[in-house]
């Protein structure tokens, strides 16, 4: 059975590695060569600089807000999303009342609100953004309307506000993705067996006691997977994308929801900066590394199986 089990096992692989390699590492590996470069991004003409970029980089006060920004949705947008999830996934799954032959249930029309909790995976980002813009309009959107209609004359501008737009940013980031991860937990809560539950109920166990004692630790891998994965979204294009259709500028006012992403793109195509691009690009690089091995090594726990 061992004949020729490496050829089978190469022949298999060569292919998807070619292309991972072609479309995946020669990319990093030519943004890191150009970040060494004074490039355009608009001619083929380009000289080496050296370190320049980087030691501008470093000086650049934009770039440190948005890696401020951009840091502060990675550790905030995760927490808040997978608690909200495992939050919504156990009420729905084990938060119901008692009924005849079963020590737990899930509410009553679970599945309704799954459907309804996973509505907006099914938009674009863009469309989500779009219909958010419009809704926090200072002048003409629904919430402002709804603000003065009940009696508030001051209202605020979301999204003009620089103390209030990330906010207001990150709560859209967050409505948008709970759902997919409510759909998430409720697949792996209902995998756990139901004995687990009626007997830690039966010895006395409160609903708060079995989700910390019973629920997280088992659905522990899924979690981490998910902060990893909601990391990397907040980094990347999630976080570019919401932030370039809803910010003032965009990117403002003042800066104030820049993010590492958005300035990549602004200071290639609107500043005519593709070198400097793919410096801030490497430094993205190293941040989104950086994330997901701190969540890998702070999250490793006993591996616990059922």
């Amino acid at each position: 059975m061992q004949h020729g089990k490496y050829r089978f096992i190469v022949g298999f692989l060569v292919v998807p590695m070619a292309l991972y390699v072609i479309f995946v590492i020669w990319p990093f590996i030519q943004s890191i060569y150009y970040s060494f470069t004074d490039w355009t991004g608009l001619s083929p003409d380009f000289k080496m600089v050296g370190f320049d970029n980087y030691t501008k980089m470093l000086d650049d006060d934009v770039f440190w807000k948005s890696l401020q920004h951009s840091v502060l949705l990675a550790v905030l947008l995760p927490l808040v999303t997978l608690g909200l999830a495992l939050f919504f996934a156990f009420m729905l799954n084990v938060g119901g009342r008692r009924r005849k032959g079963a020590a737990i249930s899930g509410v009553r029309g679970s599945g309704f609100y799954k459907i309804a909790y996973f509505f907006p995976q099914v938009l674009s980002i863009a469309i989500v953004a779009i219909l958010f813009q419009f809704a926090f309009d200072p002048a003409q959107g629904m919430i402002n309307g709804t603000l003065k209609a009940v009696g508030f004359k001051d209202v605020p501008d979301w999204l003009g506000d620089p103390n209030l737009a990330l906010w207001v940013i990150m709560a859209v980031l967050v409505w948008c993705t709970t759902g997919f991860f409510v759909v998430l937990f409720s697949a792996g809560m209902a995998s756990i067996p139901k004995d687990f539950y009626e007997a830690a109920l039966l010895d006395g166990a409160s609903r708060f006691t079995t989700f910390f004692r019973i629920t997280l630790p088992l659905l522990w891998d899924t979690v981490q997977s998910g902060w990893v994965y909601m990391g990397i979204l907040a980094l990347g294009a999630e976080g570019f994308a919401i932030v370039h259709i809803m910010s003032v500028g965009p990117g403002g006012p003042d800066y104030s929801t820049t993010v590492l992403p958005l300035y990549v793109y602004q200071s290639a195509f609107r500043d005519g900066q593709a070198g400097y691009a793919t410096t801030i690009g490497v430094a993205l690089l190293i941040v989104t590394l950086a994330f997901a091995a701190i969540v890998m090594r702070v999250g490793r726990r006993e591996r616990l199986e059922f």
